[in-house]
């Protein structure tokens, strides 16, 4: 009995330990944001460091670019020291040199998570374009790469000519997992049900190195919703939902469970190439939503 006392207490010593370490060292995370006029970036921005710093697992650094009529030279962030950078941005190309500093930055193994109109800007921009995927707008056509989007449990690659991007009116939408053995999206359920969002549609780039996660069905296409993409040693997370209006009233897509869970997951894959968290009780199914308003797991969620 001493001998299994023993253990116990070993065994709890062990894992308050281990998640003491843990706690120490969260993720250090640089937020990329600003320059959008088509959202409400500072909400979304706002809301995605609550989700990202009520999980434990993030410590996050908030830099906004300079605004609109402003000097975009004058943006300088140093990404050295930072284990992820997450891009909700919607503006002007960086300048060269911090271009050249965030190639360098993923190429030797950064992480990076792009959210929802971040696939937008930065046309002009071929490694962005690589580490995107695919994007949308800003006078993409098939000069920036093929539609791509899923059929019959395949890739499909279209090299028609035509505009990228679009999107309906806002509504629910039904999300399909497309690889169950990703770490970020293994556990979660095959169909799972999202709150009113932006859904982007028709978007088209390189796709190179790409694997796609999950998907929607819009105009009779499963297109794509998330995927990741590796960029020299670098991870590359992209998630296109996540829209919030200009009001402050319209961030409610970030308030869906299936946005937070997945924004989680992906931005510990980017990072770590690991995802420790397990897919808690409060997911959605696929005929119920769910949400988390106070940006964070309820205290039954696990």
């Amino acid at each position: 009995m001493r001998r299994y006392l023993s253990t116990l207490l070993l065994l709890a010593c062990t894992t308050l330990l281990s998640s003491a370490l843990y706690a120490a060292q969260p993720i250090k995370t640089l937020l990329i944001t600003g320059q959008d006029g088509s959202h409400y970036w500072k909400g979304a921005s706002q809301g995605i460091e609550k989700i990202l710093e009520n999980s434990g697992l993030f410590e996050v650094d908030m830099l906004i670019t300079p605004d609109f009529g402003e000097d975009i030279n004058r943006f300088e962030p140093n990404f050295k020291g930072y284990n992820l950078v997450i891009i909700n941005y919607g503006g002007a190309t960086w300048k060269e040199s911090v271009r050249k500093a965030f190639e360098k930055y993923v190429s030797d193994g950064g992480g990076v998570v792009v959210l929802h109109s971040s696939i937008i800007p930065m046309e002009d921009w071929p490694a962005y374009n690589e580490m995107t995927g695919l994007g949308a707008w800003n006078g993409r056509d098939e000069r920036w790469g093929p539609f791509v989007y899923w059929k019959d449990g395949q890739y499909v690659y279209d090299y028609s000519p035509g505009y990228a991007g679009y999107h309906g009116l806002q509504h629910e939408t039904i999300i399909d997992t497309r690889a169950p053995g990703h770490p970020i999206m293994q556990g979660l359920p095959p169909r799972w049900k999202h709150f009113k969002d932006e859904i982007y549609t028709k978007l088209r780039g390189p796709g190179r190195n790409m694997e796609i996660l999950a998907t929607i069905e819009e105009n009779g296409r499963h297109e794509p919703i998330m995927w990741t993409v590796r960029y020299g040693k670098g991870r590359v997370f992209v998630d296109v939902l996540g829209h919030c209006g200009n009001d402050p009233e319209m961030i409610y897509s970030i308030l869906c469970t299936g946005f937070q869970v997945t924004l989680l997951r992906g931005a510990e894959w980017a990072a770590t190439g690991n995802v420790t968290q397990p897919a808690p009780k409060d997911f959605p199914l696929e005929d119920t939503y769910t949400l988390r308003p106070e940006f964070k797991a309820p205290f039954h969620a696990y």
